[in-house]
């Protein structure tokens, strides 16, 4: 059975939300922990479910193309509502493909070599060649990305929120990228912000924010945290 602990913030009755930190290119990582959040929701049933990624599908481990994949075609378990965020990864392939030379090279230098390669795709090919070869469904996912979603008292976003501004003023960079002086920060943002982005051995729980980046795709589980009523709990895959 599931154990849950109390959380910093909560969720109205009848609703659980189970979102997964950072993926990297972990495919059969995720496909089991889409197995066991399925598993979890037939035994204990409840009104509304959610299943939230936090963005980081694809870079540095060995299968994006595989988790893109499996994300196109099976996005939630039967009745889970789905919902994609973005993260810097994804944002920084979008923009690698529009052309720009320093684009180019920050995608790959930060990982893009191991998505490109997990297509057969060849790194001098240049973005004409990567786009014309990438599976448009794939494109078309990437393309549909959110930054933010709001749940009960939870604010979820991959990286983070900038301290001292409201979240609906928020930079779209600042969601995908910070890290200081967010991760310090011991300030209450109008909501527990949930992220990931950024890499810990264990889900990080704070009264203000709650990290669930456990560095899946170098040796660290794929985590997923439940959130039901005023209760947190978490599956790994």
């Amino acid at each position: 059975m599931l154990r849950l602990d109390p959380a910093p913030a909560a969720l109205p009755p009848g609703e659980r939300l189970y979102a997964i930190g950072d993926i990297h290119g972990c495919a059969a990582r995720l496909a089991a922990l889409h197995a066991r959040i399925a598993e979890d929701v037939r035994d204990r049933p409840v009104a509304r479910s959610t299943l939230l990624h936090l963005g980081d599908y694809i870079d540095k481990g060995e299968d994006s193309a595989g988790v893109l994949s499996f994300l196109a075609d099976r996005p939630a378990p039967d009745g889970m509502e789905a919902v994609f965020l973005t993260g810097n990864h994804e944002a920084a392939l979008l923009a690698a493909l529009a052309g720009g030379a320093g684009d180019v090279a920050d995608w790959l230098w930060c990982g893009g070599r191991a998505t490109l390669a997990s297509y057969g795709l060849d790194p001098d090919a240049g973005p004409g060649g990567w786009a014309a070869a990438l599976p448009p469904v794939h494109l078309a996912f990437l393309r549909g990305l959110r930054r933010t979603h709001r749940a009960g008292g939870y604010f979820f976003t991959h990286a983070g929120i900038r301290p001292g501004v409201a979240l609906e003023d928020q930079r779209e960079d600042d969601l995908i990228r910070i890290r200081q002086p967010f991760l310090s920060s011991e300030a209450r943002h109008g909501a527990v912000v949930v992220h990931g982005h950024t890499a810990r051995a264990e889900p990080e729980i704070r009264h203000n924010r709650i990290n669930l980046d456990t560095a899946a795709w170098s040796g660290g589980p794929l985590s997923c945290g439940v959130f039901e009523g005023d209760r947190i709990g978490f599956l790994f895959g």
